[in-house]
């Protein structure tokens, strides 16, 4: 069975940070692209960032590049995203997925999906 556990979520003040993490289970983990989304109560569900597990390579919505960073551990089936300088619009849930698709922030490519952690920035 695949699963995707979202981790690490939380209140924090703006500027602040966090670091939220993705365990993967039930599939062969770096033949995936894992992606993170963000979805804000009233808007649509927003890609922020993907990694290829296979090599490694990275991708940035442009509203987190600079603050944001995606990164894969192998060994353990895990994706982090680690934000900082947060900021009040990044509050949301944020969810991973993954697909074995090519790296992708289109929500519409991937095939599964954790079950969302929420973030709230604070000024």
């Amino acid at each position: 069975e695949v699963q995707l556990v979202e981790s690490g979520g939380g209140l924090v003040q703006a500027g602040g940070s966090l670091r939220l993490s993705c365990a993967a289970s039930g599939f062969t983990f770096d033949e995936y692209v894992i992606g993170w989304f963000r979805q804000a109560p009233g808007k649509e569900r927003e890609g922020v960032s993907c990694i290829s597990s296979e090599d490694g390579s990275t991708y940035y919505a442009d509203s987190v590049k600079g603050r944001f960073t995606i990164s894969s551990d192998n060994a353990k089936n895990t994706v982090y995203l680690q934000m900082d300088s947060l900021k009040d619009e990044d509050t949301a849930v944020y969810y991973c997925a993954a697909t074995r698709s090519s790296m992708s922030m289109s929500r519409w490519a991937y095939d599964y999906w954790g079950q969302g952690t929420q973030v709230t920035v604070s000024s």
